[in-house]
Formats: structure tokens, C-alpha cells, sequence
């Protein structure tokens, strides 16, 4: 007995174009979520950057009793701004001096913004 074989026609093109949508479609998300991982990195280097300045500015008034330079800050953290108000302590507080520190930086089209306060002595000073 001879068996028949009947060849379908069509039936690995079908295929072939179906793996390659589901390929393509694979490929898209994977690059969407590099592209979301990818400014994720971005801010949260830019978020330690700001924060890395803040504190470093902070440290330098209670270890040296002054700012650090405008010029050496542009250094050192150079897409960073800084600002640092001095302004007394009112109530409880009265009689210390509370430094805030803002840094601020652009991660993207986002803006990141660090801000820390402390209250002074006069030893701080």
C-alpha cells in the first residue's frame, strides 16, 4: 500500500510571517523598557549628584564654619546649581541660625531638586 502524501501549500509562509510579527513585537517592548530603564538611570544619577553637592555644601559650613565657592562647586558638580540661605531661628530655634541647602539639576526633561536644612550653633558658625 502507497500512501499519499498532499503537500499543503502556504502553510510556512503563514508561519514564518506570524514568528516574525511576535519577533518584532518582542523587540519593541524589549527596547521600550531599556529606553524606560535607560532615563530611570538618568534621574537617579542626577537625584545623587544633587544630593552628593547638597550635603557637601552642608558639610562644609559645620566643618569650616563657610560655603564652599561658587567656582569650586561648578567643578566638582557641574550641571548642578546650589543655592544655601542662612536665616535665624525663630521660636524654639531662636538664637540658631537654619542653613537650607537646595541643589537642583535636569535628568532629561525632568528637573530634580534636593533640599536640606539644618539648624546652627554659634560653634557652627
Amino acid at each position: 500500500m502507497v500512501a499519499h502524501r498532499t503537500r499543503q501549500k502556504g502553510v510556512f509562509t503563514a508561519e514564518l510571517i506570524v514568528g516574525m510579527a511576535l519577533l518584532s513585537l518582542a523587540i519593541v517592548g524589549l527596547t521600550v523598557s531599556i529606553q524606560g530603564i535607560s532615563m530611570f538611570n538618568r534621574y537617579e544619577w542626577t537625584r545623587h549628584r544633587c544630593t552628593a553637592a547638597a550635603e557637601a555644601q552642608m558639610d562644609s559650613v559645620v566643618a569650616v564654619g563657610r560655603l564652599i565657592d561658587e567656582a569650586e562647586l561648578k567643578r566638582l558638580w557641574p550641571d548642578v546649581d546650589v543655592t544655601a540661605e542662612r536665616t535665624p531661628g525663630a521660636g524654639p530655634w531662636e538664637g540658631l541660625e537654619r542653613l537650607r541647602v537646595t541643589a537642583t539639576g535636569k535628568a532629561g526633561r525632568r528637573a530634580v531638586v534636593i533640599g536640606l536644612e539644618r539648624y546652627l550653633t554659634k560653634d557652627n558658625r
